[in-house]
């Protein structure tokens, strides 16, 4: 493999200025044209607003501790792209990326930024013998680039909440319709606590393809969690865990392979908690009010332990987010928020508005947010960042020292 990384990954991010669009039949005919890498023999297809990623990663360890050669695909990156594509919890190796980039632009040369990367995820795959693939999707479900995928599915729907309203639709029922458009015929689909509202519209969809709902709450995923802690911390994370279990019982993976995969998942970015010299921080992806609340209710029983006067919020979004909701969720937990726009390319929510909703200061740079907050609260005070991957990933890069590659929110 002689394609160079840097080349590829540049050639990737000039198509960021296409942005979305949603449909099926550019990247269906490039993944054709690479050997219908889109086929699998089975595989797992995870949506939801929020939830996804976390279930996915509590799935693919699970597929690990049974011994499977594992695919895991999901977005956006925190730090490096690489981090979307992983092979048996590994990020992709820098010549595999680079040449499994490079065949997938030149066999779409019509596709937008996240398309380029699913092909390139079904070629990592289909070229690293991964027999236990676990694809999150981007957004929505109907129309977007993983819902290629063919083989015997095991689809998921983790929550269904408001979000890309814009391109998903102005209801829950909308919402839901998309999301279940991962369903296939004669599949049972798998669901998490779901708003009555969209779930009698997957009902709606699975009866309409012969398909049954299973809802992962039974006696059986309780058992599990019964017996075993869940590694990542946060009441919502039980739910996702129940997802991931009824996925694993749905493959036939061994009850010892489901429990240290609970046990031993680990992803970065949500509800993480990393220590520092100076005291705590505390990172969490929630970029709209469902994973605001949340991460709110995760944060309850630790935080009333702290004076507020020694917790400080870090606080950045996009403007095309609810911001006013999140900050509505989560701003009363600290006492003192510092503002900042998260870099990454799209129009962040304008600081002076953030700061007449709720008061607070403002930072011109995530790194100039940390050091502000740190100083708020002292040493041994908490500092938790919230409100968009584009915030998390620089300052996790900061906290460990990591490299960080460009961010695209696609």
């Amino acid at each position: 493999m002689t394609a160079d990384l840097p080349s590829a990954l540049q050639q990737l991010y000039a198509l960021a200025p296409r942005g979305i669009t949603l449909g099926l039949d550019r990247v269906l005919d490039a993944a054709r044209r690479l050997g219908d890498v889109h086929r699998f023999s089975a595989y797992a297809h995870i949506a939801g607003t929020n939830g996804k990623g976390s279930t996915a990663a509590f799935l693919a360890t699970m597929g690990r501790a049974a011994g499977a050669r594992v695919g895991l695909y999901t977005s956006p990156h925190l730090c490096r792209f690489a981090e979307r594509i992983q092979i048996d919890g590994q990020p992709i190796a820098d010549d595999l990326l680079a040449h499994c980039l490079t065949e997938a632009l030149r066999a779409g040369p019509e596709l937008s930024f996240f398309e380029v990367a699913t092909v390139a995820a079904f070629l990592a795959f289909r070229l690293s013998g991964v027999n236990f693939p676990v694809l999150e999707v981007g957004l929505g479900g109907r129309l977007d680039a993983t819902n290629i995928a063919e083989g015997h599915a095991v689809p998921l729907i983790t929550r269904v909440a408001f979000d890309h309203m814009e391109l998903l639709g102005p209801t829950l029922r909308h919402i839901a319709r998309e999301k279940a458009g991962i369903l296939r015929p004669n599949t049972p689909v798998i669901v998490g606590r779901l708003h009555p509202d969209a779930l009698e519209t997957v009902q709606e969809v699975a009866r309409s393809l012969d398909a049954t709902v299973y809802e992962a709450n039974g006696p059986e995923e309780q058992r599990y969690l019964d017996a075993y802690q869940p590694s990542l911390p946060g009441p919502f994370q039980r739910q996702n865990a129940l997802c991931a279990i009824a996925a694993a019982r749905a493959f036939s993976l061994p009850p010892q392979a489901i429990a240290q995969g609970l046990s031993e998942t680990r992803w970065p970015g949500r509800c993480e908690l990393i220590e520092t010299s100076e005291g705590y921080v505390l990172l969490d992806c929630a970029h709209n009010p469902d994973g605001a609340m949340a991460l709110r209710n995760a944060l309850a029983s630790f935080v009333m332990s702290i004076p507020r006067r020694h917790v400080a919020l870090i606080f950045g979004a996009m403007a095309d987010k609810n911001w006013r909701a999140m900050l509505d969720r989560v701003g009363v937990i600290a006492g003192h928020r510092v503002y900042v726009a998260p870099p990454g390319g799209r129009e962040p929510a304008p600081l002076p508005a953030l700061q007449a909703h709720l008061p607070g200061e403002v930072a011109s740079s995530p790194a100039e947010a940390l050091a502000l907050a740190r100083q708020r609260v002292g040493r041994g005070g908490l500092v938790v960042a919230v409100g968009s991957t584009f915030l998390v990933g620089p300052l996790r890069a900061q906290l460990l020292g990591l490299p960080m590659d460009p961010r695209v929110g696609l």
